[in-house]
């Protein structure tokens, strides 16, 4: 118990530093319902039902429509939840920290994003790039861009991407459109990395799709992956829809607090920083 005792300290430090670094960078912190009504419609992504509603799994729609109401610089400290998640890696609800700027794209927030673990961690290296083309040609034998399969490559990320990681930070940018989410497409890229420490997946980042017609077409493909795979349907935010063109432009990133913690305090399992039932 000891130990939890002095990694929930430390834990509360981590955090406390979070904030001090966004606020003073003229960020303004900001709380938005965790029970929603419409979640993003993702593959594999199984938001907990609560009454009329559902127990968000990011903050992420709703911080988008106060960009669109005209804030620039916002981030928020919460709780989120995952349905049949559980793991070393892994809890059903967990915190995240998201942040989102006006005017900015995914290299600027890649660069939010160094400056936030310089000062967090002042002794790990500061994180290298590599592109998504460059890992799998490197790791797996093959260009996802000449020959997409998505079984095979969310298969290959796993089973070869991931674990051929450095333990260093590692940005892995530059992601093929066909997993573009809620990004900007360049061409046939999308706008998107995610952030690597100790072979942990640590932030997810887009520049923001502003489209709103075609966020709707992306969010209806991703309804129909959904009713294909057997996972439960979830009503389109029309509100979102409606306002994101309102944004014009941003980039945003969500970060796992669990697991940044856990590195920090060199643990293999976000657990052992966690507060239990």
């Amino acid at each position: 118990m000891g130990g939890l005792v002095e990694n929930l300290k430390r834990r509360a430090e981590i955090i406390r530093a979070v904030r001090a670094f966004f606020d003073n960078r003229g960020f303004t912190e900001v709380s938005t319902p965790v029970l929603i009504s419409a979640p993003a419609p993702e593959p594999h992504i199984d938001c907990p039902p609560c009454g009329k509603g559902f127990l968000r799994a990011s903050p992420e729609l709703q911080m988008k429509k106060l960009l669109a109401a005209g804030m620039d610089r916002i981030y928020q400290i919460g709780p989120c939840f995952r349905d049949g998640e559980f793991g070393a890696r892994h809890n059903p609800e967990f915190t995240m920290i998201e942040w989102y700027r006006l005017g900015a794209t995914y290299l600027d927030i890649a660069d939010d994003a160094e400056s936030l673990l310089r000062e967090l961690m002042p002794g790990s290296a500061a994180p290298s790039r590599i592109t998504v083309r460059e890992a799998y040609l490197k790791w797996a034998g093959w260009d996802p861009w000449v020959e997409w399969d998505q079984d095979r490559f969310d298969f290959d990320m796993a089973a070869k991407i991931e674990p051929s990681l450095p333990k260093d930070p590692m940005f892995l940018m530059d992601y093929p459109k066909e997993a573009a989410s809620l990004a900007r497409l360049r061409g046939d890229v999308a706008e998107r990395w995610e952030l690597y420490m100790g072979g942990v997946e640590l932030a997810n980042c887009f520049t923001e799709l502003c489209d709103g017609a075609e966020q709707r077409r992306r969010f209806l493909a991703a309804k129909e992956e959904r009713r294909h795979l057997g996972e439960s349907d979830y009503p389109l935010d029309e509100e979102f829809l409606e306002l994101l063109p309102l944004v014009g432009s941003a980039s945003g990133v969500a970060l796992g607090v669990d697991r940044l913690v856990a590195l920090a305090l060199g643990e293999t399992d976000i657990h052992a920083a966690m507060c239990g039932e």
